[in-house]
């Protein structure tokens, strides 16, 4: 083959014998194929038996109860374990296929699917470790704060809430009974959109007015209905509070709308949001309503709405998260993490938005049992930190159950009362006995007498939506069904 020349846009060039050069090219081009997928094939394994090298490792148990690693294989398996690091390790071995780990105890792990918003306690430390080094004093830190909270307020999409100019407001089935009374509301947060609950109002008061104290809801049993709820809102009415308990989304009364299918849909998490907020500035109207003496407590989705709203709420002055404060743990249900908040200022948690209530008066009350179980040496210490910013340390306060698990129970009310009568000005004794027991003492109510609409919800007003459809189109969006739902 002779020697031949040529010329492409002004570039001379010389071609050398071009078919043997193209020969070469796709011969070692295809060696290295072959090469690969050798290397490959020798060294793709089942990740299962990566996982049981790890076990050997690192002296630990990793269970897969649900058989999610069955038949699933991994190139280069072994050289993704790093030792030193089981953390490392198990993710780089499991992000693959979308699972990830959960450590049970020390010597225990376990496999799941990607849950995101549930993590490790290392991973909290990892990320309060980080957080911390953002901020070292209180410019910074308002700064920080600023931006989360105008991130939260778009990311619950409140900025394209409509408003109802003259809301109507249903009060149905007033009851009277010692130191307290009880009327059932529903109000209109959106048009056709109802916010449903009850109120419990004082007689005895120890000012001319009355604080204000909202109290949403989370998954326990029955919701605003059970026992311990009400015996919560009847004691600190008693004690000269003005407080509301509402029904989750799709939950109760809400349910006459949406039913409970779509409780587990992202617009949950908004609309609940949005009843604390509607129904907060409804009871500040009230001639009785101090505007200054404002609070709000509720237990686990309770407890994450506690937060959510002391955070973008500056009207709320004290709060009282329970079950919920939590580095690694953002909520189980779309309700509580169904919205992008988490994921503010490059990622937040609900130890961070519970240190935005910095400076005003926190109780974290926190259990042994569940995601609370490290508030003492984890999250506490974070949220202490912000607080010194201000050179308020004592209004924040940790009150940590190590032998109790993941409730509202009496002994975290009675907690609760105290630190509400101390930030509020209640009146404590409104509710002790003789011997300055607190007593809950209180009447319990059926199901029914808590209904706004009735018991058959034959008052449910005619305009009413109850389309999902409907409700996503009020945001200008459309709703698409989710896995989880």
């Amino acid at each position: 083959m002779a020697e031949r020349t040529g010329n492409i846009k002004g570039f001379g060039f010389k071609v050398f014998h071009v078919e043997i050069l193209l020969f070469l090219c796709l011969f070692f081009q295809m060696t290295s194929i072959a090469f690969a997928q050798n290397s490959d094939t020798n060294y793709r394994q089942s990740v299962k038996k990566s996982i049981e090298r790890i076990e050997e490792i690192y002296d630990i148990e990793i269970k897969d109860d649900y058989k999610l690693l069955e038949g699933k294989e991994l190139d280069y398996a072994d050289w993704r374990i790093r030792q030193g690091n089981l953390e490392v390790s198990l993710t780089a071995l499991l992000s693959p296929f979308d699972l990830m780990y959960r450590k049970e105890s020390d010597s225990v792990y376990s496999i799941r699917k990607f849950d995101y918003p549930r993590r490790t306690p290392d991973i909290g430390r990892e990320r309060l470790d980080h957080l911390t080094q953002l901020y070292s004093g209180k410019t910074e830190w308002e700064q920080r704060k600023e931006l989360l909270k105008s991130c939260m307020i778009e990311a619950l999409k409140l900025d394209k809430a409509p408003k109802v100019e003259q809301p109507e407001v249903i009060i149905t089935n007033k009851r009277k009974y010692k130191d307290y009374r009880v009327e059932n509301i529903a109000l209109e947060i959106l048009p056709g959109v109802y916010a449903t609950g009850s109120v419990y109002k004082p007689i005895k008061q120890k000012k001319g007015k009355s604080a204000v104290i909202l109290s949403p809801n989370g998954h326990f049993g029955d919701g605003r209905y059970r026992e311990s709820e009400q015996k919560r809102c009847a004691n600190l009415a008693k004690m000269g509070a003005i407080v509301v308990s509402y029904d989750l989304f799709g939950w109760g009364e809400s349910a006459l709308q949406f039913p409970y299918e779509y409780h587990r849909s992202s617009i949950a998490q908004t609309i609940q949001v949005l009843n604390g907020k509607r129904l907060l500035d409804y009871l500040l109207k009230l001639p009785l309503a101090d505007p200054s003496r404002v609070g709000i407590t509720g237990g686990s989705g309770g407890g994450s709405h506690s937060l959510f709203l002391t955070a973008i709420d500056d009207k709320i002055k004290v709060s009282v998260p329970v079950v919920m404060v939590s580095s690694y743990f953002s909520g189980g249900c779309p309700c509580e993490s169904g919205q992008p908040v988490h994921l503010c200022g490059n990622g937040t948690n609900n130890a961070e938005i519970s240190a935005m209530a910095a400076p005003r008066p926190q109780m974290i009350i926190s259990d042994g049992r569940d995601w609370t179980q490290h508030v003492p040496e984890l999250e506490f210490p974070f949220i202490e930190r912000v607080y010194s910013f201000y050179d308020a340390k004592e209004e924040v306060k940790n009150v940590h159950l190590p032998e109790e698990g993941h409730d509202y129970k009496e002994s975290k009310r009675l907690a609760m009362y105290s630190f509400m009568a101390e930030h509020l000005e209640l009146n404590l004794d409104n509710i002790s006995n003789s011997k300055g027991k607190i007593s809950e003492d209180v009447t319990i109510e059926s199901f029914d007498e808590l209904k706004v609409f009735g018991k058959e919800g034959k008052k449910l007003p005619e305009d009413a939506i109850k389309d999902i459809e409907e409700l996503y189109a009020l945001f200008g969006e459309s709703y698409e069904k989710h896995s989880d739902e």
